[in-house]
């Protein structure tokens, strides 16, 4: 039997935590990878555009989640760049979300990663 990498931001522990039920986690789980699929590419669309202001929506609602489902430091990095959105110039919030992305579309191949493994067929 291989064995799955542990998961680098994603963390089911604190899920548990949160929600309390794992039937509860896997459907949150589910909302979630929708919700990164779907905004992830809107909010660097967005930010291409220079629409600070639209961009700070999504980064609210991704601030939201990140303390249910993810480690720390992912957690303190979305708060850093969604408070840099209230009042940052677009170049510079553009500079920090190029260091956020990555670990959010590794998050959201994490949830559908578990998801796969975790769903009943």
């Amino acid at each position: 039997m291989s064995q799955t990498p542990q998961p680098t931001y994603l963390s089911i522990e604190r899920a548990m935590e949160f929600i309390g039920d794992a039937n509860g986690v896997l459907s949150l789980l589910k909302t979630l990878q929708q919700t990164l699929s779907d905004d992830l590419p809107r909010l660097q669309e967005l930010l291409d555009k220079g629409e600070v202001y639209a961009a700070n929506r999504i980064l609210h609602q991704l601030k939201g989640f990140t303390p249910v489902f993810c480690v720390d430091s992912l957690v303190e990095l979305v708060v850093k760049v969604e408070g840099m959105s209230k009042h940052a110039e677009s170049s510079e919030l553009n500079t920090a979300y190029a260091q956020l992305a990555p670990q959010l579309e590794a998050l959201r191949q994490e949830v559908i990663d578990h998801l796969s493994q975790h769903s009943p067929a």
